[in-house]
């Protein structure tokens, strides 16, 4: 029951958001500024929690911690000192909603299990197709987009064109030059959002 409440007080607020102009959020790093544009109407529960983990500072001095040049640039999970840091529950996954995984849009990072997205994102450099929803099977959900970059896609090429290699426990894809993101906050005044009290794990919804 207090998932689906959770899940309830998601989509209200993200129906005020879509009343209202799309979010706006600003990705600050060492390299440039990333200014990304939200789809609260597609991805409900993907945008309130980034707006939330945003709205908290969590994001402040994270790093891009894996980079695949011609593939995409994720971070949001990693210290400088590739700590990882503690994140709320997890959310469903969203990626039925008709977004695909190409070129420039924002997308949640997750783990084998379709529904274990956190904190992490990563930004697709190219049109990764096998990555967008095909079916409900464990192969098959996707990766949720929820937002696409409309300033700043040359710091993400910049980003995504660094030597990598391996550091810490990671084998490799680690930029040998650290991208470090100083702080991301939300540009534009909306309705406020969801409680931050609740938990952000819902009952995986049905594909449509």
């Amino acid at each position: 029951m207090k998932l689906f409440i959770t899940a309830v007080l998601f989509l209200i607020t993200a129906g005020s958001l879509q009343a209202a102009d799309k979010p706006l959020v600003q990705i600050e790093t060492n390299l440039g500024i990333i200014e990304v544009e939200l789809y609260p109407e597609k991805a409900p529960l993907s945008v309130a929690n980034f707006l939330r983990y945003s709205k908290e500072g969590f994001y402040d001095g994270t790093i891009f911690h894996r980079v695949i040049k011609n593939f995409m640039i994720q971070g949001g999970g990693f210290t400088a000192d590739y700590n990882r840091k503690s994140t709320q529950a997890p959310i469903a996954n969203e990626a039925f909603n008709g977004l695909k995984n190409d070129r420039g849009t924002l997308a949640m990072a997750r783990t084998n299990d379709p529904h274990s997205a956190t904190s992490q994102f990563f930004i697709n450099t190219a049109n990764n197709d096998f990555l967008n929803f095909q079916n409900k099977s464990t192969r098959g959900w996707g990766y949720t987009v929820y937002g696409m970059v409309i300033k700043g896609m040359d710091v993400v090429d910049r980003i995504q064109n660094i030597s990598t290699g391996p550091a810490a426990f990671f084998p490799s894809d680690v930029p040998q030059q650290q991208v470090i993101i100083t702080r991301v906050t939300q540009l534009n005044l909306l309705p406020e959002n969801p409680p931050f009290e609740v938990e952000t794990q819902a009952k995986p919804a049905q594909a449509k």
